[in-house]
């Protein structure tokens, strides 16, 4: 099964989808449905493997912290344009803990490469004209609002056709 851990932003999915609302029209996006925060990106791991799973980010001490959204980003490069995402500010809590999962995890899997702090808006399938799509994304204004981190989940991700289905297999509260 396809797993990842994550922090989830769904108090905030009406703001999310007005965003969306925002977003240019000249491309063919896939809009993002529930919005998260992917700390590590586990892939397909077999489910015998969940339990030893679960038992290590059991171990990681949570502190609650504040962060608060940012502006607007596209991933990988204006160039090459796949993923439409809002930043969060303060990054380093969110940095740490990130850190702490990737150390944890790593007897069972590699470290994460070039982690950025980002919630979805929508993947990229064809910008008609990149120049344009990438001003259009720079102008949205994004408000800088509150969020207070809690917790975070093991979540299974199964693909549909109707985009990916997500089911938390477990939560890691604060300490």
């Amino acid at each position: 099964m396809r797993l990842f851990i994550a922090v989830d932003f769904n108090e905030l999915r009406e703001y999310f989808v007005e965003l969306q609302g925002l977003l240019p029209k000249n491309a063919k996006l896939s809009l993002t449905k529930t919005f998260h925060l992917t700390l590590k990106f586990l892939g397909e791991v077999q489910p015998d493997k969940t339990e030893k799973i679960v038992e290590i980010l059991k171990t990681i001490k949570l502190e609650p912290f504040t962060v608060f959204l940012d502006s607007t980003g596209i991933f990988p490069t204006e160039n090459y344009i796949r993923v439409i995402w809002v930043g969060l500010k303060p990054e380093d809590s969110i940095l740490e803990l990130q850190n702490k999962i990737d150390e944890a995890l790593k007897p069972l899997f590699r470290k994460e490469k070039d982690f950025k702090a980002h919630i979805t808006l929508a993947r990229v399938k064809y910008p008609e004209d990149k120049k344009a799509f990438v001003d259009q994304i720079k102008k949205i204004k994004v408000e800088n609002k509150k969020i207070e981190v809690k917790n975070f989940r093991l979540v299974k991700s199964a693909l549909s056709p109707k985009g990916a289905v997500y089911e938390d297999l477990a939560l890691f509260n604060s300490q």
